[in-house]
């Protein structure tokens, strides 16, 4: 299959073709961003964003958080293709949990491409695009948080932005930047409010 005809298949159907293509019992993330050719940004992100979607999830989402940071920030950058160093791209994901993710994630990435068409696509692209990607920094920086449920949210505004990205649908990007934004508040709000708790029991 050529680049191009991978570049008009269906998202849903290249994350099945990706598991599908996979050898062995893991894979690295080197070899999926090898996979991925004219698409790479888009299907990357929502690639390592998709498992932090799964609620009380530990272990996953913490490997990828930094890969997926270090993508997005080289989206703020305006790096036109995606990179990782050595130590990141040699970290691996199991052939079986692909193969999970595709079939779990499936039904709901076809629900939102057949609601999403190019439109405002002025988000997805240079030079509004280096505002989405400080944005996607932040979102995938919340998902490092130790605390239970914290990477289920951004990891859906990430989800999102990167459908946004794939499908030339700026309205899909904004509404991964507002649930993610939203959520970065409720952190520093809950954070504020946690510290004022403590320093008044502590009589500071």
């Amino acid at each position: 299959m050529t680049a191009h005809a991978m570049n008009e298949t269906a998202i849903s159907d290249r994350l099945s073709q990706l598991a599908d293509s996979a050898q062995g019992d893991a894979v690295s993330l080197d070899w999926i961003l090898s996979q991925l050719h004219e698409r790479a940004f888009g299907l990357f992100l929502l690639v390592l964003a998709l498992p932090c979607c799964i609620p009380f999830l530990y272990g996953i989402p913490q490997i990828v958080a930094l890969p997926l940071m270090f993508v997005s920030a080289q989206i703020l950058f305006g790096r036109q293709a995606p990179w990782l160093p050595e130590r990141l791209a040699t970290r691996c994901v199991s052939v079986e949990g692909l193969h999970n993710l595709s079939r779990r994630a499936g039904p709901s990435l076809r629900r939102i491409e057949a609601i999403s068409r190019p439109r405002q696509a002025q988000l997805t692209r240079a030079p509004l695009d280096r505002i989405v990607g400080l944005a996607l920094v932040l979102f995938s920086a919340s998902i490092l948080v130790p605390l239970p449920g914290t990477n289920t949210v951004p990891g859906f505004a990430v989800v999102l932005i990167s459908m946004g990205l794939l499908q030339r649908d700026g309205i899909l990007v904004i509404f991964g930047l507002i649930l993610g934004t939203a959520w970065i508040a409720t952190l520093i709000f809950a954070g504020a409010t946690l510290a004022s708790l403590i320093k008044t029991w502590m009589g500071f």
